[in-house]
């Protein structure tokens, strides 16, 4: 509740994105409560935070757990920043127990997993993991115009006492704790969801230009209406991507028009799309598809698209889960296999160690909203298996 303060919207939310003064206010508070418990603090040059605690052998690969602060516009309380405070709490829990771990412990804040000021998303972990540039992120900009490279060396100045740490490290496993963002824990009456895997996804640009022109003159057969053609163009992939078992996943989340005037035809509509399926062959055909739609003309407009990133399904080596669902038994905490059907930073630290997540439920599957909720008792349960999978994995 603390931590909802930085960036709290009237609605009991939080507007905390990436690389903001909210965000700098968060890691602020996270870099004090780190030092506090003796936490050894480090960044890199993507913004990546990190805090250790040393174990018995330096030299060994640690083990990581964490996950990100930054939110949606409208975003909830605990979509992210759950996974860094349960890391907090259970490295905290071990050090007071007088465990010594012989793997260090860390605690990653990855920086820009909602791609909500930034585009794409899971910046800071896929730069980590080499699965994109560095050089390819430090150059987006957000809508008012300011890149990654200028917000980054703003937050590096707010934080001048941080050593950088290297971008390339052995890490010997990454443990994810997270809201489930869905309803299946909650409806199942189930603690803990032991995940599988992540769905595949494939986001794009679209960009439709066509020609301003006088509302109340201009003739319907010599209009270029962007914005008609976008939404002509967007219920032709809306039926593309329709199945009976409602395994496709379709969104339009944004859509930008200009000028943006009321008596003006609109000259330009960009629109993003968010595509995802747990079957990597399935979503590659229908994105091949979707590129295809947008090679022609819609109502005389030209259609552009670009493709932002794309990711296959991927699953989670059985010995993490095994020991995810060992720790909560042995705990007698109710849990069940879950795809996660959501993207997280554990999708990109998969490809670098052995990875898996933990998932407990939220308050009616509802996130990436302000009513976001969960309860005390499930984030504890959550924050108890954590620290018994950390144990197994650095001792």
């Amino acid at each position: 509740m603390e931590m909802a303060q930085y960036g709290r919207t009237p609605q009991g939310g939080v507007n905390r994105q990436a690389l903001s003064t909210e965000d700098a206010m968060a890691r602020r508070v996270l870099v004090t409560w780190a030092e506090l418990l003796g936490l050894t603090v480090g960044t890199d040059v993507v913004g990546n935070l990190f805090m250790r605690l040393q174990g018995t052998n330096p030299e060994a690969a640690p083990v990581v757990t964490g996950s990100h602060i930054d939110s949606q516009p409208t975003g909830g309380r605990f979509d992210g920043v759950y996974g860094v405070l349960a890391g907090l709490e259970a490295i905290q829990a071990i050090r007071e127990a007088g465990i010594v771990p012989k793997r260090s412990l860390e605690l990653a804040v990855w920086m820009n997993e909602e791609g909500s000021r930034f585009a794409p998303g899971m910046m800071g972990s896929s730069v980590f993991s080499g699965s994109r540039t560095l050089d390819s992120v430090l150059s987006v900009i957000d809508a008012q115009g300011i890149s990654v490279g200028q917000a980054l060396e703003e937050i590096r100045n707010e934080f001048p006492d941080i050593p950088l740490w290297p971008l390339e490290r052995r890490l010997h496993a990454y443990i994810e704790a997270h809201i489930e963002q869905g309803p299946v824990l909650e409806r199942e009456g189930i603690t803990i969801g032991v995940v599988t895997g992540i769905q595949g996804k494939r986001t794009f640009r679209v960009s439709v230009s066509g020609e301003e022109a006088h509302a109340g003159t201009a003739a319907r057969s010599e209009r270029r209406d962007a914005l008609l053609a976008a939404v002509e163009l967007i219920q032709a992939i809306k039926a593309l991507c329709e199945d009976d078992e409602d395994l496709v996943k379709f969104t339009v989340g944004r859509l930008d028009v200009k000028p943006n005037a009321p008596s003006v035809v609109p000259a330009e509509a960009v629109f993003s799309i968010d595509l995802r399926h747990p079957d990597s062959s399935k979503l590659q055909s229908l994105g091949d598809q979707l590129l295809d739609l947008c090679a022609y003309e819609y109502e005389r407009c030209a259609v552009s698209i670009q493709e932002l990133s794309a990711a296959p399904s991927l699953e989670f080596p059985d010995s993490i889960r095994s020991l995810i669902r060992r720790t909560a038994e042995d705990q007698s905490i109710s849990c069940m296999d879950i795809l996660s059907k959501a993207g997280h930073d554990a999708r990109y630290l998969h490809y670098v160690c052995d990875t898996g997540m933990i998932f407990i439920p939220c308050k009616d599957g509802i996130s990436h909203n302000e009513a976001e909720s969960a309860t005390e008792r499930d984030l504890a349960d959550g924050a108890r298996v954590l620290v018994g999978v950390l144990l197994g994995l650095s001792t």
